[in-house]
């Protein structure tokens, strides 16, 4: 009988292979450094009761606190369950399945291309360039048929902003003929290289955030989409009747306060100062190639022997990102930054490792 059930799906979904989330890859770890999360929870109260009631689809005071916060008017701000949402409900709005296309640039976040072979729509891959940068004139040869290009700044997973200049001319070679998605999900690392200022310049341009990162919400599933108030009615067409709950939509509000900004950014502001501790430190063990610079709460860092790393520190219940699989990134993991206890943890679990200078001290 299963083997029926599976012949009644789309052929599209019995070929698909699932985004592997942090979670779904399990592991029984007690550092988890793996998700770019947050390393230590916010405490809120739930204030709104109404749980008798549907939520608004598009919560007033999440909607106006986002805009203000952002520098924009409400009517360019939608709310949906993680930027997530937003990646796939432009692809909704705007993509023929079978016609049109989405074009990224990996190594990149692996969501576009999940949510666009989900839809049943073609994506096109032009890789980075070795400074992980836009190949222009590679992206200008594969944009016939493109209606959605994504261009993750900074990158996940390799932690680098994108040249400004180089999606300014991205922008003008799409003008008229596609939207160019600017996923900012880690901008609150680096606020002063955000795309929001460009919307009244390029009415195609859309930038996609979250709650997930610094705001230490990744439980909360909220993500927004920013745009001209013209796409975001085309993306009021498609999105699901109530996005968000009551309680989300509560938590978001407080969390979009003038205090929970404020804390925000404290937070942020530890987090960089141990991120930069961690680069240090990582830059001086022998069983590390290379560190990379980050705008980000995460580091991406090559070793000489990567897989041992990874189950090594995996066995200890230190839980890493692989990216080896990814272009480019043969014997790369991907560090979340912890708190400095956890990170200081897994210096130490690194120095251990076989033909470190403290394990051929100790032996």
């Amino acid at each position: 009988m299963s083997s029926k059930i599976e012949e009644l799906a789309r052929a599209n979904v019995r070929a698909l292979t699932p985004y592997q989330s942090a979670r779904r890859l399990g592991g029984n770890g007690d550092v988890w450094l793996n998700a770019n999360e947050y390393p230590l929870a916010v405490p809120f109260e739930l204030s709104q009761q109404t749980l008798n009631r549907y939520p608004e689809c598009q919560p007033k005071r999440v909607i106006e606190r986002y805009a203000a916060y952002a520098g924009l008017t409400p009517d360019q701000v939608l709310v949906s369950r993680g930027a997530d949402e937003g990646i796939e409900l432009l692809m909704r709005a705007f993509c023929e399945p079978g016609k049109d296309a989405v074009l990224f640039c990996p190594p990149t976040y692996g969501m576009y291309s999940v949510s666009a072979e989900t839809i049943g729509i073609e994506y096109r891959t032009v890789e980075a360039r070795d400074d992980w940068q836009l190949n222009l004139p590679a992206i200008a040869d594969q944009l016939e048929g493109v209606k959605l290009v994504y261009v993750c700044s900074p990158n996940n997973p390799t932690g680098n902003l994108i040249n400004p200049e180089d999606i300014r001319q991205l922008l003008e070679m799409t003008r008229g003929k596609a939207l160019v998605v600017a996923d900012e999900a880690y901008i609150e690392f680096c606020p002063q290289a955000s795309l929001t200022g460009w919307l009244q310049e390029y009415p195609h341009l859309v930038v996609l955030r979250t709650l997930s990162k610094a705001f230490a919400l990744a439980g909360l599933r909220c993500g927004f989409t920013l745009a001209n108030a013209e796409v975001i009615a085309l993306l009021m067409k498609v999105i699901a009747p109530y996005p968000l709950s009551t309680p989300v939509a509560d938590i978001a509000g407080q969390a979009l306060s003038d205090q929970g900004i404020a804390l925000m950014r404290e937070h942020v502001s530890q987090l960089v100062a141990t991120r930069d501790r961690l680069i240090a430190e990582l830059r001086n063990l022998d069983c590390v190639e290379q560190v990379f610079s980050s705008d980000t709460n995460y580091i991406l860092a090559r070793f000489t022997a990567s897989s041992q790393v990874f189950k090594t520190l995996w066995d200890q219940g230190i839980i890493l990102r692989d990216q080896n699989k990814q272009p480019g990134l043969a014997g790369c993991l991907r560090i979340s930054i912890g708190t400095p206890e956890e990170c200081e943890r897994t210096v130490a679990a690194l120095k251990l490792l076989p033909g470190s200078p403290v394990s051929q001290e100790q032996a």
